[in-house]
């Protein structure tokens, strides 16, 4: 197991420092760097700690650890395309509403 830990360590510190990264470029909102950090710190701190998947899996009445962090991860999963679908969706009416006042304009000059 611990080389494992070793590698999903070194793998959450690289993941933080792109974070960091695009934090100091201005690409992320600072809520959305703070909420990624949590994130990456929780996977790492599960890693070297997974008993506490377990403890909080007991108070929650949920049968292991691991079937918390599948839960967790499915519903992350989830919010994160839902998220995506939204912002799809503005970017393609955004979008029709460009291409309609172009074409409009296009029309008004001949």
């Amino acid at each position: 197991m611990i080389y494992l830990q070793i590698l999903i360590t070194i793998f959450v510190i690289f993941s933080l420092l792109k974070l960091f990264g695009q934090k100091q470029s201005n690409k992320l909102s600072l809520l959305s760097f703070v909420v990624w950090a949590i994130i990456w710190l929780m996977v790492l701190l599960v890693f070297w700690q997974p008993e506490i998947t377990s403890y909080l899996a007991n108070i929650l009445g949920i049968g292991r650890g691991a079937d918390l962090v599948v839960y967790l991860a499915v519903l992350v999963i989830i919010y994160l395309l839902f998220r995506v679908f939204v912002r799809l969706n503005k970017i393609e009416a955004e979008i029709t509403k460009l291409v309609r006042e172009d074409a409009i304009k296009n029309v008004k000059k001949r």
